[in-house]
């Protein structure tokens, strides 16, 4: 069973920035696609991004140029940096497989942008 542990949300002001970590218990990490998704209050959860084995990502449109996820292989870790945040970036951030090899949800982590 996969595990997923995120961490890094918090209060940010509006055009701040927040960077978002979650380490992943799998024994073949290095070969999967990883995704990131939020969940914001009221509203069903959705994809955010996702980058492959191979480094290749794709965004949402709500987050294209302003987010950038990325992996490390050798910690397990997926990372999602982002920048000029929005009152509407507020969310639950979770980290999982990609779309179609979704597993149990972690925690989250609870991003807030405010002023």
């Amino acid at each position: 069973q996969v595990r997923f542990v995120e961490s890094g949300g918090g209060l940010v002001q509006p055009g701040g920035s927040l960077s978002l970590s979650c380490v992943v218990s799998h024994k073949w990490f290095n070969a999967l696609t990883m995704g990131w998704y939020r969940q914001a209050p009221g509203k069903e959860r959705e994809w955010v991004a996702d980058v492959t084995r191979l480094g290749n990502t794709h965004y949402s449109d709500s987050v294209k140029g302003r987010f950038t996820i990325s992996r490390h292989n050798a910690g397990k870790t997926v990372s999602l940096q982002m920048n000029d945040l929005k009152a509407e970036d507020t969310a639950v951030y979770y980290c999982n497989l990609d779309r179609d090899h979704l597993n149990a949800w972690g925690q989250g982590t609870v991003v807030t942008v405010s002023s």
